[in-house]
């Protein structure tokens, strides 16, 4: 098969498998379908499996002690070329009060890209992002499409303390911090949903495959979508695709 992943072994208890080294939607399909499948193969041994943009990390809880049969059992599921052509999962949409209390570096970002305060937001609520992976803090979205006209590097000093439902850019991807910790995005706005609860199953609703619309709100709004959040009174909004 053209394009057939890179199967390697990652220390004694971890097979990575690497696909194209491109970024791309088409990548990712690839990536997700064969998570799944690895998922179903290997459901009775005890592992973990995650993925990235273009790649899968199996991790075992022991040594790998029989690497060609792992090898080859993983193989047997890589072989399979039936890859979905129509893409599955949900479109979510979250809202966000672009302030500037909330976005402290929009006019950073106004003035290094030469845009409008309004563009910015205007520009980051139009498009439709794609989940590509969570990783960095537990429920934190590795968000794929944004606008080349608002790719702009990290802040070179990062902030101490970022707060919880932030909403940042770095490069060319946005995210929300899930919880409050140190961070160096550049901020834009903020959310007031919970895009991670522990006492939930699963923890994190949003999964990779799935996609992400940014819904301007007020700060009114955001105060009162932010009180409904804290009695349990408030759902995530999504469609199907």
């Amino acid at each position: 098969m053209e394009g057939f992943p890179k199967i390697s072994r990652m220390g004694e208890r971890s097979i990575l498998i690497q696909f194209d080294s491109e970024i791309s939607q088409n990548t990712l399909r690839k990536v997700l379908f064969y998570k799944n499948r690895l998922e179903r193969k290997l459901s009775e041994e005890k592992l973990q499996i995650i993925n990235t943009y273009n790649s899968i990390l199996i991790s075992y809880e022991c040594t790998i002690e029989d690497a060609y049969s792992a090898f080859i059992a993983i193989n047997e599921v890589l072989s399979e070329a039936n890859i979905l052509k129509k893409d599955s999962g949900k479109v979510y949409r979250l809202p966000v009060c672009y302030s500037e209390e909330f976005g402290p570096d929009l006019h950073v970002i106004s003035k290094r890209n030469n845009l409008a305060v309004e563009e910015i937001i205007s520009l980051h609520s139009a498009q439709k992002y794609l989940v590509y992976f969570i990783g960095f803090l537990p429920g934190f979205l590795y968000l794929g499409g944004l606008d080349q006209k608002l790719h702009i590097p990290r802040k070179e000093s990062p902030r101490q303390t970022v707060e919880k439902g932030s909403v940042g850019i770095a490069g060319s991807q946005t995210g929300i911090y899930p919880k409050s910790s140190p961070g160096g995005w550049q901020l834009i706005g903020r959310s007031p949903v919970d895009l991670f609860n522990p006492k939930q199953v699963p923890p994190c609703e949003i999964s990779p495959g799935d996609q992400v619309v940014f819904e301007p709100v007020s700060e009114m709004e955001y105060f009162q979508i932010e009180r409904a959040v804290q009695k349990g009174a408030y759902s995530l909004k999504f469609k199907r695709k």
